[in-house]
């Protein structure tokens, strides 16, 4: 499937999928939206002293770079992408730039260098696991304190965004634990409930009206 590099409305870089027309980010900014789905209402709404994060979605590690350059607290982070980045495309992103976090250069090369399936500090807070496998084969149990939902859309990957994949999520976390996403689809919203997820609606980034937060109610 054809791949190109193509410039976001916020100036960052994205890959675009022309035979789908799906891209990786929001094409209406890459940056502002991994802040605003990700960051504030993820990273900064969890209240955990040390914060484990499943990405569902690793793709080109740009949640994963702001989640190192926003932590505040001690960051475990695992990714996970069926299809890895070519490191001829990982070159052509401009994250480092759009950030102005040149001094920060060498943790987003570490990210993308660093092997699979192995644990490794990439920063003195912040340990990353990059692991090479489909979302279906996820059989994590009360481990992650925050999920970064990031699949392709439901548009062109409606298979990712089912009961049966919000089962493997909700078992994923941890009681109390949280899912963002930048979907706010009605059936995304249902299947969340359906297996439990209190869901809310938030205000969305630039270009969607809403995104969704999930938590995973105690029953006790």
């Amino acid at each position: 499937m054809k791949r190109e590099i193509i410039i976001t409305s916020d100036g960052s870089t994205t890959i675009h999928l022309p035979e789908w027309n799906e891209q990786y980010h929001s094409k209406h900014g890459a940056i502002q939206e991994a802040y605003h789905v990700f960051i504030r209402n993820g990273l900064k709404y969890v209240d955990v002293k040390n914060v484990s994060i499943l990405e569902i979605g690793f793709g080109t590690g740009l949640n994963c770079f702001i989640t190192l350059l926003e932590a505040k607290k001690q960051i475990d982070y695992v990714g996970v992408e069926a299809y890895p980045v070519a490191k001829e495309e990982v070159v052509k992103l401009n994250y480092v730039e759009e950030l102005d976090a040149d001094d920060k250069r060498e943790f987003f090369e570490k990210i993308h260098e660093v092997s699979w399936e192995e644990k490794h500090k990439i920063a003195s807070n912040f340990s990353l696991t990059k692991r090479k496998q489909f979302f279906t084969e996820i059989t994590d149990e009360n481990s992650f304190d925050l999920i970064y939902f990031d699949a392709f859309g439901a548009r062109v990957q409606p298979d990712l965004w089912t009961e049966d994949i919000f089962k493997i999520m909700f078992a994923a976390l941890k009681p109390e634990g949280v899912l963002v996403t930048y979907s706010a689809k009605g059936s995304v919203r249902r299947a969340m409930q359906a297996v439990g997820f209190d869901v809310e609606r938030l205000p969305g980034p630039p270009g969607k009206r809403e995104m969704l937060r999930a938590t995973k109610v105690s029953s006790e």
